[in-house]
């Protein structure tokens, strides 16, 4: 597979990754040896970033979309999410609660489509 679908995969920042991975073909079976054993590197960036925004996002509380909307758009170290989360700023306030919103969202419409479900089934 191509370096960039392997990192997204990995959870990691492509361009953090040693120049080795970004250039090369990752198998199926490297990609496996390194998801069960993963090198310093891959732990070091799984820990301390930087992160690809979609980490970034699930570290945050927020979606992707949040992100942009509040101003991140590059990948960011887990020492600058901590901050974020510290700093709390009215953005990061507002995307997380309209996050909760959505998945209250998708609940009570997961609940009422077993429901429908469990009717028909009758």
């Amino acid at each position: 597979m191509k370096p960039a679908t392997a990192a997204k995969k990995l959870g990691v920042y492509l361009e953090a990754t040693p120049t080795e991975f970004q250039e090369g073909v990752v198998t199926r079976d490297e990609f496996n040896a390194l998801q069960a054993d993963p090198p310093e590197w891959l732990r070091e960036l799984r820990q301390n970033g930087p992160h690809p925004r979609p980490v970034v996002a699930a570290k945050l509380g927020v979606s992707i979309s949040g992100l942009a909307r509040g101003g991140i758009t590059e990948a960011l170290t887990t020492e600058q999410i901590e901050a974020l989360k510290d700093e709390s700023p009215e953005w990061l306030q507002k995307e997380r609660a309209t996050q909760a919103e959505v998945r209250k969202e998708t609940v009570r419409i997961k609940e009422k489509n077993k429901q429908k479900q469990e009717q028909k089934g009758r």
